[in-house]
């Protein structure tokens, strides 16, 4: 019985030493989809909600700048967060909130990466449990992405042996505005290289609504669902992470644990420079023609 279907999940992190960002929380509660949960709420500090915000609402100005749908709505949008701005405050649960089922996961304890396997999400084993397996395409893409990941994938695919890939991989960021970054700091150069596919910015092989795999394949896939014929006609999928499907896209297969290691040492070492997020507010492409957008004056036009 699926005990989470239905049913608002509440993820509590406040043990951990870092904050989240709310684009690395974003994994987690797109994740809860996956359980047909009702909605996912997540601990996050105001400082962390406030960066976003402030990028969003020049995301959201430069959208109106460039004629992006309905720009009374997004004005709006923007006079909410400017408001929640000037007085942040977070909804937290009460101290004796009771819980229908309460799972504790102690982070030390996983020292592999965790795969969904074909085709049941609820199939979760160890990657030394799996490891090993032929691995036909490779999906990095939907909402259970960032930018990160492709800069990951992409610093990954400028060391294939030989310089192309023998399993397909298929890569597509989940915005323009992420497709747009990638291609400023020269990463589809790398994809296009390696070979692999790229695809318009959006769901793509998660919902298999712009294109499918190879029918009967075994792919391992970042999407939030793996249910038969999903990604492709009698396909198999592994659900995994962005870092673990781009060593399976270079190695062809499954690694083991240490082989995985391996190569994630060598994202761990550039961390600082591939999981910077997209903040808006900081980029001066945006901020230009944010700042001649007055949401006041659009708001008041509506109301007129």
């Amino acid at each position: 019985k699926n005990i989470f279907s239905g049913r608002i999940l509440e993820i509590d992190l406040t043990e951990m030493e870092t904050d989240l960002t709310v684009e690395q929380a974003f994994e987690l509660s797109d994740a809860s989809a996956e359980r047909s949960a009702a909605g996912c709420a997540i601990t996050l500090s105001e400082e962390k909600v406030a960066e976003y915000l402030r990028s969003n609402i020049t995301m959201l100005k430069w959208m109106i700048s460039q004629g992006y749908g309905d720009a009374r709505t997004m004005a709006r949008r923007v006079e909410n967060m400017e408001k929640w701005l000037e007085n942040p405050s977070l909804l937290k649960a009460d101290a004796d909130a009771e819980y229908t089922k309460v799972y504790e996961i102690d982070l030390s304890t996983i020292t592999e990466p965790v795969l969904c396997c074909p085709n049941d999400p609820d199939d979760a084993k160890l990657l030394s449990d799996v490891q090993g397996v032929k691995i036909d395409e490779v999906f990095i893409g939907s909402c259970m992405t960032n930018i990160g990941h492709f800069r990951a994938a992409g610093k990954l695919l400028d060391k294939v042996p030989g310089g192309s890939l023998s399993t397909r991989l298929w890569l597509a960021p989940p915005t323009r505005m992420d497709e747009h970054q990638l291609m400023e700091e020269g990463f589809y150069n790398t994809y296009g290289k390696a070979g692999a596919r790229t695809e318009m910015p959006g769901c793509s092989l998660c919902m298999g609504n712009q294109a499918r795999v190879a029918p009967n394949t075994t792919c391992v896939s970042t999407s939030t669902r793996n249910f038969p014929n999903r990604l492709g006609q009698g396909a198999n999928v592994y659900l995994a992470s962005a870092e673990l499907a781009s060593v399976a896209a270079v190695l062809g297969k499954l690694p083991s644990p240490e082989e995985y290691q391996q190569y994630a040492a060598q994202i761990d070492s550039m961390s600082a420079d591939i999981y910077q997020y997209l903040n808006f507010d900081k980029m001066s492409e945006y901020t230009d023609a944010a700042k001649d957008v007055d949401t006041k004056k659009i708001a008041a036009a509506q109301l007129a």
